[in-house]
């Protein structure tokens, strides 16, 4: 199984890195043509206007979203959600929009209001598990067709529609291998 990474800007290499460490191929997604090899999509933290700009300009935005809405599993982590929304409180457009979803973007405030808190999760497995929230979204709406996995403080921070996952914590700043190990089993019932 082979995982891509969308490596445009953002937290990438850590994504990488934990699903190397999970004995599993991970491959840093540049260029639409990366799309064709991998099993799965990873669409990392980072800044969510730049993200979005670059796919534009790299021609990568609809052989994206195609992709996904065929099927391809995807997860996106904090900007990574943005992107997968179909709609962004405050904006008049969406990016990929493949997810039934209203995202509010820094809904916890800015870098200095990061934070991290332990949580045991049942669809994740027994041990409490650590979230960091940095410049942090949340899902302030969704469709029917979308599933509640997580909420902190009343906040919906977690969430699945067919193959695509989204959450609005970094898993991947953690030592833990297990959201990881999750969207892994994603991809494994998808083909």
């Amino acid at each position: 199984m082979k995982v891509g990474v969308l490596a445009l800007q953002g937290g990438f290499s850590e994504h990488v890195n934990h699903i190397k460490k999970l004995n599993h191929k991970a491959m840093e997604v540049r260029k639409k043509e990366d799309l064709d090899s991998i099993d799965g999509l990873i669409i990392p933290g980072g800044e969510s206007t730049t993200m979005g700009k670059l796919l534009r300009e790299t021609k990568m935005l609809e052989p994206l979203r195609n992709k996904i809405i065929e099927g391809m599993p995807t997860w996106g982590t904090c900007a990574g959600m943005i992107l997968l929304a179909k709609e962004i409180g405050g904006k008049d457009n969406n990016y990929i929009g493949a997810i039934d979803i209203k995202v509010r973007r820094n809904a916890y405030g800015s870098q200095k209001d990061s934070f991290s808190v332990k949580k045991q999760i049942e669809f994740i497995g027994d041990a409490p598990q650590e979230l960091v929230f940095i410049r942090a979204p949340y899902i302030d709406s969704h469709g029917d067709d979308v599933e509640e996995l997580l909420r902190v403080d009343g906040n919906l921070v977690a969430a699945k529609q067919k193959n695509i996952f989204v959450t609005s914590f970094h898993p991947e700043l953690t030592d833990g291998l297990d959201f990881h190990r999750y969207f892994l089993s994603i991809i494994e019932r998808a083909s």
